[in-house]
């Protein structure tokens, strides 16, 4: 299974997907490829202006985008997908469409069979068993809040530590805290901005320029580090050394 999961799409101040072109570039190698567009997390702009927005930077490293809202058969296009990649924006919107279209299972199995995913924000919250880390406002019914379970824990991507001035709601922490103490066997990889899982079958590693901070009911809260291996992540199960 090849995954490359992005907190965010781009920095304050840097074109769209700067941060990360040379990570995505090196995950899909030198090959050229066609790739499938998932768009369906927008909700304040169009399709056809977002898969603009995706397609001008794939191209420049020699991948063909085309979106799936313009397939008269979505299933069909994810099988004969060579590349998927899922956009961010509205998670519960995402799952909705995605529902509708039947595209979670057989994205599923075209991953787990070797058909590299690409995803930053909702697309990479989907790539947990649930969308219950997800930080978006819940604007419509998906239907269920399973997902893709591609990879066994939880992220919660832009992951902030701030508590700002006269904010007297909970913090992205306790938040966290709320769904692990309901879900005392599930990790919740809080993933910051610049940051990205990659996975190569059974490896996981944590790229980019911050630390990642890692929940769990009854375990000690710990920050990972850049090019750390979290390959242990993929079992659900404890390292055999404790964290403290």
């Amino acid at each position: 299974m090849k995954l490359l999961l992005l907190s965010n799409s781009t920095n304050p101040g840097e074109d769209y997907l700067a941060w990360p072109k040379a990570h995505i570039q090196s995950f899909l190698g030198n090959i050229s490829a066609s790739a499938v567009f998932i768009p369906y997390a927008a909700v304040t702009f169009g399709y056809d202006e977002y898969e603009a927005k995706v397609s001008k930077v794939f191209s420049e490293l020699g991948c063909k985008i085309k979106s799936i809202h313009h397939a008269w058969d979505p299933v069909q296009a994810i099988e004969e997908a060579e590349v998927i990649i899922v956009g961010g924006g509205n998670t519960w919107r995402l799952v909705q469409q995605m529902r509708e279209r039947n595209l979670l299972e057989v994205i599923k199995k075209k991953v787990e069979a070797g058909t590299p995913y690409i995803g930053w924000s909702a697309g990479s919250n989907i790539a947990c068993p649930s969308m219950k880390t997800t930080n978006d406002m819940p604007i419509v019914d998906p239907r269920g809040f399973n997902t893709l379970g591609l990879v066994p824990f939880q992220i919660n991507p832009h992951y902030l530590d701030a508590h700002p001035a006269g904010h007297g709601g909970e913090t992205r922490e306790d938040r966290i805290k709320e769904f692990i103490e309901v879900n005392p066997d599930r990790f919740v990889l809080g993933l910051r901005e610049a940051c990205l899982l990659r996975r190569e079958d059974n490896e996981l590693k944590l790229v980019g320029t911050k630390t990642a901070r890692l929940f769990k009911k009854d375990w000690i809260t710990r920050e990972l580090h850049p090019g750390e291996d979290l390959s242990f992540l993929l079992g659900n199960t404890m390292p055999q050394i404790p964290y403290c």
